[in-house]
């Protein structure tokens, strides 16, 4: 606290008196002080300047900006008095008066780099970023050794782009302070976001020993080793982040993702549910806790949440991951937005890496498959045959493997199938678009979307001049750096097309490729060994239960309420979600022993055990995919609903392509009246089984040979567009 050359009056002693009191901490004599002063000496300025930092000191700032005011009115060329009416401003919500009150202090005291400094704190806030910077350079030249705003003005050239300044800025700070926690946490933030991952986690350790208790640290460490894979390590950081701060919603979001990750999903739920009461604004909690409470049928607040939801992401607030509103929602203009608010958060394309130039055509085109899935998983399950059908005369297949390396007959057979398969588990995003482009990959084909160990940041910079999106995830990524979207006419009308960024590559008939050939156990099934009535109706649904709402389960216990002896015959998850929908069975007169749970077992024994089922009744809005094919496969009719987005058409896409059109109803009502219909006329069920017995044989469902031509058709369209110099477009080829 400086005192003014003109006190009018007042003597020394009086002034270090009110000081000494000041220094004290005790504001609010401080202010009794002055105002027995102020009776005596009317017009002295630092006496209002005191004040109006005393009311500042205990929050009241109006009275705070009165007396700063006062200040500057007796002393026109007060500046600190002027600096400090500025902040008091800016805190009121004055921020343009309180950038002039800053600008009048500097015009005093050119070299005042206090007042520069928090001049370009709320010019930044301001989005002024270019004035932002200048004010901070010019605090850091007149006071080089001014850690905060170098510290500062590194955050400031991340917004601005320049990341190599920014580590300079960041670097200069903890080189005047090597204790500066803050700066080592933001370098570790910079360094994990450009990928330099061993940099990183060293400046986060650096953070946290300069500051054992700077939480956010360690919670960003967390975040790192959940980037790297290293889930342990992950969930003991945020543990650690959440000792220190019980409070810190993001240190409780980010467990309860792992948590997820790791299918802990009951601790998943426990911890967004306490990050929700902690901070229910936070950047995709709601979605997150939505998921997490429809994978165990958890529907109380269902209705409010996703209400709640769509209201959010109309205002464009960052509240869901796209896979995860898949399940809720069937808008395919709501689904749009809300990938594009994701894609733009979290992928945004930052041009690390040069623009593609065209490449001379390869003896034969260069397709890179990049997936988490070359294993024993739904992926392989559907396309491994179309990796070993690929001509090899016209083209070259190449995967890209980010997912375990798990040795399993799947994995074999992947690896077996492609001209070159390379592990880059362990590579970065950018290091592996650089090695795609040192390839010269054609046609880079995404086979994750935003589902489950995805990585979209490998498209974001430019990995191959093709980029398309396939299979994986049943919707638009809504990026601006996915060419196409693979689907056909079912999926995709051409009238629902605005609703997808991508130019849609139609498949002749379904989207979806399947293994021409399956093994089946061998092994007889009776349906008491799996705890179905040896006489009764039975229902069955094998999709996930996040994909079961509360909307569909209503309409099944109607179902199951009409149809005497009928049961529903269902995949256990968890324990903990068979409760639930049991309880919430009972609240629709619905005994426990209607509802049958399928525990996990081998595929080969799984789809030799559907066949006990008499009809397979899908969910709405996200319908079964995988599921569907096997049941169909297996000879059980699926009953469907169509709904208007791509993830709620798939099953009616699977029954188009087998001519089961009857199947495919258009309302709840349509659907709940079929259903009963079906089940209660055996004659109508058993020529809807015979025709699907014929469709097997006849249709292209399951030629796999067929999809890959009709596939590599569609890729030598957008590689002949490409080689000729045109955009993008949508494509379909003739039915073969």
């Amino acid at each position: 606290m400086t005192g003014s050359n003109n006190q009018t009056g007042i003597s020394k002693q009086e002034i270090d008196s009110v000081i000494a009191l000041y220094k004290s901490g005790d504001y609010r004599e401080v202010l009794k002080q002055i105002k027995v002063l102020n009776e005596t000496y009317p017009r002295v300025p630092f006496l209002f300047n005191l004040a109006g930092v005393c009311y500042q000191s205990i929050g009241e700032l109006a009275s705070s900006s009165k007396m700063f005011e006062a200040a500057v009115n007796i002393k026109p060329d007060y500046f600190e008095a002027h600096k400090n009416l500025g902040l008091v401003l800016n805190r009121l919500g004055h921020v343009e008066a309180s950038v002039e009150s800053l600008k009048m202090a500097i015009s005093i005291k050119s070299e005042y780099f206090d007042a520069h400094y928090n001049l370009a704190i709320i010019l930044k806030e301001l989005g002024r970023y270019d004035d932002a910077l200048n004010s901070y350079q010019k605090a850091t030249s007149i006071n080089p050794n001014f850690a905060n705003a170098h510290n500062n003005m590194g955050n400031l050239f991340l917004d601005l782009g320049r990341e190599d300044d920014a580590i300079d800025s960041f670097s200069r700070a903890i080189q005047i302070n090597p204790n500066f926690a803050q700066a080592h946490n933001n370098l570790g933030n910079l360094f994990a976001d450009i990928e330099r991952y061993d940099d990183a986690i060293s400046s986060y350790k650096k953070a946290i020993k300069a500051n054992p208790r700077l939480s956010e640290a360690i919670n960003n460490l967390g975040n790192l080793f959940k980037t790297l894979d290293q889930l342990d390590n992950a969930i003991n950081s945020y543990k650690k982040a959440i000792a220190i701060n019980p409070n810190f919603a993001e240190a409780h979001y980010n467990l309860g993702i792992v948590f997820k990750k790791t299918n802990k999903k009951e601790q998943a739920l426990i911890s967004l549910e306490h990050a929700w009461s902690l901070k229910p604004s936070m950047d995709y909690i709601l979605g997150d806790l939505l998921s997490a409470k429809c994978n165990f049928c958890l529907w109380d607040d269902y209705t409010s949440l996703v209400d709640e939801l769509k209201l959010k992401i109309s205002n464009n607030q960052k509240v869901v991951n796209p896979f995860n509103l898949l399940g809720l929602v069937d808008d395919p203009s709501l689904q749009r937005q809300a990938a594009e608010i994701f894609a733009n958060d979290q992928y945004p394309k930052k041009n690390a890496l040069p623009k593609i130039e065209p490449y001379q055509k390869h003896p034969r085109i260069r397709i890179g498959y990049f997936s988490a899935d070359f294993h024993n998983h739904a992926t392989m399950h559907l396309m491994a045959e179309l990796f070993e059908f690929h001509n090899k005369t016209l083209f070259e297949i190449i995967a890209f493997s980010f997912g375990p390396d798990k040795q399993d007959e799947w994995r074999e057979r992947a690896v077996n199938s492609f001209d070159k398969f390379i592990d880059v588990r362990d590579k970065s995003d950018l290091e592996v678009s650089l090695i795609a482009r040192e390839m010269e990959i054609d046609i880079a084909v995404d086979l994750k979307g935003y589902t489950r160990d995805c990585r979209p940041k490998i498209f974001a910079e430019s990995c191959a001049p093709i980029q398309v999106s396939f299979l994986g995830y049943p919707g638009t990524m809504a990026t601006g750096f996915m060419d196409y979207l693979i689907a056909d006419q079912t999926l995709i009308p051409v009238e629902k097309r605005v609703h997808y960024a991508e130019k849609i590559a139609y498949m002749p008939f379904s989207y979806q490729v399947n293994l021409s050939h399956r093994e089946i156990s061998k092994n007889k099934v009776h349906r008491h060994d799996h705890g179905l009535p040896n006489k009764g109706f039975v229902f069955c649904c094998f999709n996930n239960n996040y994909k079961i709402t509360f909307t569909i389960f209503r309409v099944w216990m109607r179902i199951l309420e009409a149809v005497e002896g009928s049961v529903i015959w269902l995949f256990e998850n968890d324990s903990i979600s068979s409760k639930n929908l049991i309880k919430e069975a009972r609240k629709f007169g619905i005994k426990e022993d209607r509802l049958v749970f399928a525990q996990m077992v081998p595929v080969e024994d799984h789809l030799n055990r559907i066949r006990l089922a008499d009809l397979f009744i899908d969910t709405l809005p996200c319908n079964a995919h995988t599921t569907a094919s096997d049941a169909l496969r297996m000879g059980v009719p699926v009953l469907t609903c169509i709904g208007e987005s791509f993830a709620s058409r798939v099953a009616a896409s699977l029954l188009n392509t087998l001519k089961l059109t009857d199947l495919i109803t258009h309302n709840h009502s349509d659907y709940e009246s079929l259903a009963i219909e079906l089940a209660t006329q055996p004659k109508k069920l058993k020529e809807i089984k015979d025709t699907l017995l014929i469709s097997l044989s006849t249709e292209p469902l399951y030629n796999a040979k067929l999809f890959t031509k009709d596939i590599e058709a569609t890729y030598m369209q957008m590689y002949d567009r490409y080689c000729n110099g045109l955009a993008p477009d949508h494509i379909s080829i003739d039915e073969s």
